[in-house]
């Protein structure tokens, strides 16, 4: 099923039935919406080397939502677009069909029809999504054939704000741009205004495109961003900067 990774609201009735997920951003739920317990993902990514290698974990945790290669999953969040763009990033690189809402939980007007959850066994397909994964030893061996979307601020990028971790600065030879100036307000701006702003940062369609940030749901946002503005390569190194930064043998670069 071939479809765009971004939807409206008014798009909702046209996947219908569909299934809904909703990634909270605290300890709140959404009426009617299956949450996804996104803390327990986030720590669990961390403690592999790609952050999805314990494939019993993942298939537990994604049998257990009820999504399925029979419909649309549609992934909401409280309007931030990085959480619910982690969750896309995740499924569709299992192979599941999966798209954003944008706008959040506040454009959800009126529910859709939603399928039952799916029941039979998921044959979840690892690294068959769009957008592909990268590693911190493949990052580090394909630097001068990729491109860098580093989607952390500018205070960041530049070593100012170390964030927690023990080095500051960005990968060698990353372009920086931050994710919030692809967002206007709690919506993804549209694709022309996105292309121009990757032209504009250098982010051609010339090299694969690998997009990262300190933790996985900015760089998400950011290879959703891509692809909706034309970009046919895309990947995102999922563990980030604060995995790159540990690792004393991964160069940083700082402005001089």
């Amino acid at each position: 099923m071939d479809h765009a990774p971004l939807i409206s609201a008014n798009e909702l009735q046209m996947l219908s039935p569909l299934r809904l997920l909703y990634v909270p951003g605290g300890g709140e739920r959404a009426d009617g919406l299956t949450s996804v317990p996104i803390d327990d993902w986030i720590e669990t990514a961390k403690r592999s080397q790609s952050g999805f290698d314990d494939l019993t974990f993942w298939h537990r945790e994604l049998q257990a939502l009820g999504v399925g290669p029979d419909a649309m999953t549609v992934v909401l969040d409280d309007g931030r677009m990085t959480e619910a763009a982690r969750v896309w990033f995740i499924l569709q690189y299992f192979g599941l069909p999966v798209a954003v809402l944008n706008g959040g939980l506040s454009a959800l007007n009126q529910k859709p029809e939603q399928l039952a959850p799916h029941s039979t066994p998921l044959n979840l397909r690892p690294g068959s999504g769009r957008v592909g994964l990268r590693d911190r030893l493949t990052l580090r061996g394909e630097l001068e054939n990729v491109q860098i979307f580093d989607a952390r601020t500018g205070a960041v990028y530049r070593g100012e704000d170390l964030k927690g971790n023990s080095r500051g600065g960005h990968l060698p030879g990353a372009f920086n741009l931050s994710h919030d100036v692809l967002l206007d307000g709690q919506r993804l701006r549209d694709a022309r205004e996105i292309e121009n702003m990757l032209d504009a940062a250098g982010l051609s369609g010339d090299l694969p495109i690998v997009s990262h940030c300190n933790g996985g749901g900015r760089a998400a946002l950011a290879a959703l961003a891509a692809v909706m503005a034309g970009r046919s390569n895309v990947n995102v190194y999922y563990l980030s900067f604060a995995d790159w930064a540990a690792d004393e043998s991964c160069a940083i670069s700082t402005p001089r």
